[in-house]
């Protein structure tokens, strides 16, 4: 009954690994890139290696891709052939092999431009049927890797469950504005509260929807920590959010104050991970209350596994302007 994480070098591949390893399960990490949680080292791409890969796999973790970080220093083609060539053949081997559950790791980005409403509206309230509007190659050749993850699920009967996850990367963000005026904590901090997820909790969601893969059969889920949000709340927070974030938790302005903090002055979308806590029975215990709960006691907030797994950046050289360069 041995697991395959593809991307095992990377964060949640890694963290993937890490836990399975912990727990005493069998797990097989494949990358493109050598490393401590990487059993064997091929591309995706490569039709001959996923089969060699899949010999014995009973359930599939799909992590392996490029990402938006990529989109600046990797060309068209290169997305094409890992996100869709890479997943399409990691689809048709599980089939062949009848594996129990595949688990695609997807992303928010995928929502493109109806993340961003337009001036003086509301903010947007992101759930799975709202209807994606890629922004660039990463986000188009995610949505058509889930495309064919849904068509296997139909026609071979492949349980699949779609994890769209927030933001857990633990880098600086690539925004300058964002970057020049928050530390990178009070910044993630600040994005628990609509558009980001510590990566213990997106490991969590995944071994879930391993198990859930099957009774449910196929199914899209966002992975973000729990919102203290509702929609009655989109239109504050759009034009005052620490105003929305004070009224929920009085004395966060002060908590902050004391640490050097601030709130963002306004938040565009909310992401809402309501099915994934009913379906899949996943709770998130990395949020923002827990966050002012940890700076009142003087203690991490951050989990173990996220400091663990650190930071990785996404390419082997690095940037003068900032994590990575942006397109």
């Amino acid at each position: 009954m041995t697991i395959l994480v593809t991307g095992s070098a990377g964060h949640l591949g890694e963290a993937l690994m890490r836990v399975l390893k912990a727990q005493s399960r069998s797990a097989r990490g494949i990358d493109i890139k050598p490393s401590d949680f990487t059993d064997a080292v091929g591309s995706i791409g490569d039709r001959g290696f996923v089969r060699q890969a899949m010999s014995g796999i009973s359930r599939v973790i799909h992590a392996a891709t490029l990402h938006k970080p990529h989109v600046a220093t990797h060309g068209s083609q290169d997305f094409v052939d890992t996100n869709i060539g890479g997943t399409l053949n990691l689809l048709e081997e599980a089939a062949a092999a009848r594996v129990a559950s595949f688990v695609f790791t997807s992303t928010t980005s995928t929502f493109g431009a109806a993340l961003t409403p337009a001036a003086g509206q509301p903010a947007a309230w992101i759930t799975e049927d709202v209807l994606p509007v890629a922004r660039n190659i990463y986000g188009v050749t995610k949505l058509a890797a889930e495309s064919m993850c849904e068509l296997f699920a139909r026609k071979f009967a492949l349980p699949v469950a779609i994890l769209r996850t927030s933001r857990f990367f633990p880098e600086s963000d690539d925004d300058p504005d964002i970057r020049n005026a928050y530390s990178p904590a009070n910044a993630q901090a600040n994005e628990l509260l609509h558009r980001r997820v510590d990566i213990a909790d997106v490991v969590g969601a995944h071994l879930l929807a391993l198990e859930k893969a099957r009774p449910i059969g196929f199914s899209r889920y966002i992975i973000s920590a729990t919102t203290p949000f509702s929609p009655d709340d989109l239109a504050e927070i759009r034009r005052d959010a620490p105003a929305a974030v004070e009224r929920l938790f009085p004395g966060v302005r002060g908590l902050y104050a004391e640490h050097g903090w601030k709130m963002f002055p306004a938040l565009d979308r909310v992401y809402v991970n309501e099915r994934a806590r009913r379906e899949l029975g996943w709770q998130p215990r990395y949020d923002f209350r827990f966050v002012l709960d940890c700076l009142r006691q003087k203690r991490e907030w951050r989990s173990p596994l996220s400091l663990e797994v650190g930071s990785k950046g996404y390419h082997d050289e690095n940037f003068a302007e900032g994590p990575y360069p942006v397109d």
